[in-house]
């Protein structure tokens, strides 16, 4: 099976986010540039890592796009049973760092590309890989920059995340916060006397619990997904030097993970107010709260009688839709880029970001099975 061949030398690249992922680029452009492809380049300023879009078809003509990230996560600190970064073949699966997540796909994808070279194809198919999605989306920016001002672009786009086959219309966005909080530094024999940040921060953090709170009694619902209100999260509080000294500096990394119902900013203002509450109470002209965005991507909210969740339907065979609780590349090309997209891809993310990683064998030949169907469609023209 060429899609297996093919994942098992993506894996022995270990592409993590921000490292040189163009040794695994450079594999797969070898391989389609052999049968003709079309290859643009999207680099990094580093020159280490890139976006590669590839077109097998006819020109000016806009096609059918199937787009994966190249990156994974680390496997540091977790209890592999198997090298993660050499695929083991075992019981129907298939083990390693980003078989589901998302090199299953993208095997399938270069395979079905080499597959559509033999065939005239009346629609073109095109294949976008991006770097650093796991750390928020961010290398594949500048291509979407450059598909949302193309005089053609893409007809449609399928992002491969694992679904296990399912056609997911849409996931939350995400933005990434910073809250930095300043207070005054002293001998804590006289803290009395100084400001606490570590306070601020706590304050702070039950600020977000408590609008959490409030989100979920109150706020916009989707019962699509298995969490069906906004969320809000504290992932990290650093703060402070040595327990004998008060910390005059505190930092609250948090995340909004929000429906497309939801306001982001509308909820950044209310948090902003609490910041500004707690402060006022401490009394103390040298504490601070600011907020600022470090990063974020938007949600996908893909109508379900929109023309790309009934093409891509047609090719699974599969009659419901589903929405998916982590987030994808797919809000970029349908919010920015203006291009309709879905989720569907083998394997379930239940496995992804996990020790002995694995993808079905049967999920990946479903997987090569709808694109089959999707490259016959091309053929004939969609």
């Amino acid at each position: 099976m060429q899609t297996i061949s093919i994942l098992e030398r993506l894996i022995a690249f270990p592409t993590l986010s921000r490292t040189p992922n163009l040794p695994l680029l450079d594999y797969v452009a070898e391989l389609l540039l052999g049968v003709g492809a079309r290859i643009d380049w999207v680099r990094h300023e580093s020159g280490e890592r890139a976006n590669l879009f590839a077109t097998i078809g006819p020109e000016g003509v806009p096609g059918v796009m199937l787009s994966g990230h190249t990156d994974v996560v680390p496997v540091e600190g977790q209890d592999w049973t198997v090298d993660p970064f050499a695929m083991t073949r075992r019981d129907g699966r298939l083990y390693g760092r980003g078989t589901a997540d998302m090199k299953g796909f993208v095997a399938s994808a270069v395979a079905a590309a080499l597959s559509a070279s033999r065939r005239h194809l009346r629609t073109p198919l095109h294949l976008a890989l991006s770097y650093d999605e796991e750390i928020g989306c961010i290398g594949v920016r500048d291509l979407v920059d450059i598909l949302a001002k193309a005089p053609v672009k893409p007809l449609m786009c399928i992002v491969g995340e694992p679904t296990e086959l399912k056609v997911a219309t849409g996931h939350k966005g995400k933005g990434f916060y910073r809250a930095t909080c300043k207070g005054r530094e002293g001998h804590t024999a006289l803290a009395p006397r100084a400001m606490n940040a570590l306070h601020l921060a706590a304050d702070f953090s039950r600020a977000v619990r408590d609008l959490q709170a409030e989100v979920a009694e109150t706020g916009a619902k989707d019962d699509d997904y298995d969490i069906p209100y906004t969320t809000l999260h504290v992932g990290r509080i650093a703060g402070g030097l040595s327990p004998n000294i008060v910390p005059n500096h505190a930092e609250v990394d948090f995340e909004i993970r929000y429906l497309a119902a939801a306001d982001p900013e509308a909820l950044i203002g209310r948090l902003k107010a609490d910041a500004d509450r707690i402060v006022s109470q401490t009394g103390d002209r040298d504490a601070a709260i600011s907020i600022e965005t470090t990063r974020g991507y938007p949600g996908l909210d893909t109508a379900p009688g929109a023309g790309v969740v009934d093409f891509v339907r047609s090719l699974t065979g599969e009659n419901a839709t589903i929405k998916v609780a982590f987030g994808t590349e797919g809000g970029l090309f349908s919010e920015a880029a203006g291009i309709p997209t879905v989720i569907c891809g083998p394997g379930s993310m239940n496995q992804g970001h996990r020790p002995d990683e694995f993808v079905s064998e049967e999920q990946l030949a479903r997987c090569d099975a709808m694109l089959g169907a999707l490259i016959d469609r091309l053929e004939a023209g969609l």
